[in-house]
């Protein structure tokens, strides 16, 4: 689809319209530098047109683009005001029929995380990724009807950025609807982007991996394989077990700590399902294994700003909790891993994160939120300047629990020695991810970037 001409007409006239834009996703004729809104309307009319062209080639799609079109049509007599595109949110339903290979092309106002944090127009065309053997998995042992795992077609600006996720709580509507019928991620970028990282990784500490998975992390079809599986596990293990919740959808503060044993969580929980499919001969099973150790330990803890990152925090403590019981060791600059342990030990911290979580039943959210911290801070030192470090006797318990969060510091939990050398080494291969696909130059003949080795 992306070959019609309408595409590329459709994501020019996208990107036109976007820079007009507010945070809100309207569009300011008296700011300075404002369009004129017959100008607004013309581009707006070549989306609508575009669009109109693209549909025939999606006819399961059809009664979404009628939607949308109609929203578009609604935002202009507005007077591009804020965008409202509930009617056609509630259309698109890409779960409903999820067939491998089928695209789909949205276009909605929308904010992209880990991308663009503004509600502009985006555009972009995806393709299912939904092979037999995941179905039957999601049909007797994983059931998640609203996952769709999908790779990139194409797609404007918003996500030449990190984000990976497709996510219908990002667009702009009038009212959330009562439930939400899809949730895509794009294993694609995930694959590309672990095997990169993973590869100047590997390669800076001097690690040693077995043929099947050096195999592997050279194989960008194998890595969406394994990544779309552990995310269709992931995304379900959030409405199961005790206490579970879904940092995107909480409407709650919590410390940030909180966020990341949930996200630990989850992805522990894939790994550990990973293991029993390897046992009932599933070859994926294995990968996604080493995709939750390698991605958790290598790339999450040196991505993104150390402002309360709960991803890095949960890498941090992974790699912490396997070091701690001598899985990993950091020797003469080179990385060991006891293999024939990592997935013992790694299931112990799974268990200990969910005899948390059962015990917190019986707390109160504060003394709960206490019990996290000390689970966390007793593989990773806290900031020596922490308030919450130095226990209850120096917070304001006369205060509710969501104030006493303003005590957390940006980074609670610093980086290690270790984790500071590594962060300084991928530093390059990091930034070069950003906007990655599977189709992405060098993103598929094992090209990692300038990074070097780590030295103490």
């Amino acid at each position: 689809m992306i070959d019609h001409p309408a595409w590329p007409e459709l994501r020019a006239a996208v990107e036109e319209i976007r820079p007009w834009q507010s945070a809100d996703g309207s569009i300011d004729f008296d700011a300075e530098g404002a369009p004129a809104r017959a100008l607004v309307e013309v581009t707006l009319d070549r989306v609508v047109a575009a669009v109109e062209q693209l549909s025939p080639l999606l006819p399961y799609d059809a009664a979404y683009h009628a939607a949308s079109v109609s929203d578009l049509r609604k935002w202009a007599d507005s007077g591009f005001a804020v965008p409202d595109f509930l009617d056609s949110l509630l259309a698109f339903r890409p779960a409903a029929d999820r067939a491998d290979g089928r695209q789909h092309l949205a276009v909605f106002p929308m904010y992209t995380q880990n991308g663009n944090p503004d509600r502009n127009l985006e555009a972009v065309v995806v393709r299912m990724v939904w092979p037999e053997w995941l179905a039957e998995l999601e049909r007797t042992r994983y059931d998640n009807p609203l996952f769709c795992g999908i790779t990139f077609e194409d797609f404007t600006s918003g996500y030449d950025t990190n984000s990976a996720v497709f996510f219908p709580e990002t667009i702009a509507v009038r009212e959330a609807p009562e439930r939400f019928s899809w949730g895509g991620i794009f294993c694609d970028r995930e694959a590309a982007r672990f095997r990169r990282v993973t590869g100047a990784a590997v390669d800076t500490l001097g690690v040693e991996l077995p043929d099947d998975l050096r195999a592997m992390v050279a194989d960008q079809e194998r890595c969406q394989q394994a990544f779309v599986l552990w995310d269709m596990i992931h995304d379900r293990t959030h409405s199961h077990g005790d206490l579970p919740f879904d940092p995107f959808m909480i409407k709650q503060r919590q410390p940030f700590w909180m966020y990341g044993l949930e996200e630990l969580r989850c992805d522990l929980t894939a790994f550990r399902e990973a293991v029993r499919l390897e046992a009932d001969g599933f070859p994926q099973g294995r990968d996604v294994q080493f995709a939750v150790l390698f991605d958790r330990m290598f790339r999450f803890p040196v991505t993104g700003a150390r402002v309360k990152n709960y991803d890095g925090l949960g890498g941090q403590l992974l790699f912490s909790y396997l070091h701690r019981h001598d899985v990993v060791r950091w020797t003469d600059n080179t990385l060991r891993i006891d293999w024939a342990r990592a997935a013992e030990v790694t299931n112990q911290l799974c268990a200990e994160i969910e005899d948390l979580y059962r015990a917190g039943i019986d707390r109160p959210k504060l003394v709960h939120w206490l019990a996290a911290y000390d689970l966390v801070s007793g593989y990773l030192p806290p900031h020596p300047g922490s308030r919450w470090a130095k226990g209850p006797d120096a917070l304001d318990l006369t205060l509710p629990p969501r104030k006493l969060v303003d005590d957390v510091l940006p980074d609670e939990f610093p980086l290690s020695m270790f984790y500071e050398a590594l962060s300084k080494k991928l530093k390059k291969v990091i930034v070069s991810t950003q906007g990655i696909t599977g189709t992405s130059p060098g993103s598929t003949d094992g090209t990692t970037a300038d990074a070097g080795r780590v030295a103490a």
